[in-house]
């Protein structure tokens, strides 16, 4: 079980909160346009990657807000949390 340090309400519980998936992905300028392969990889492909990963999270139970974090998919652990729009902080070295 995951405490999540909301940027808004403080420490929580992670069953107050919904996962969001991969956060930073840039949605196309203009979907229309894009072939049916590439409309596809902009869904469905993710990086998936072991350990630093950086996911979009909402407060469901809360303030409903969304907000990013940095976690390690390997262990579990929280590196950060940030708001939206805030660029990612550094890799923290153990």
């Amino acid at each position: 079980m995951l405490i999540i340090d909301c940027p808004y309400c403080g420490k929580r519980d992670e069953a107050e909160f919904h996962y969001g998936g991969e956060a930073h992905i840039v949605r196309p300028e203009n979907p229309s346009e894009l072939s049916d392969e590439a409309w596809a990889e902009y869904l469905f492909m993710r990086s998936n990657t072991k350990g630093r990963f950086l996911e979009r999270w909402v407060h469901s139970e809360g303030c409903r807000r969304w907000f990013n974090m940095a976690r390690n998919t390997a262990n579990n652990e929280v590196e950060a949390v940030y708001l939206m729009g805030e660029t990612p902080p550094k890799e923290v070295s153990k």
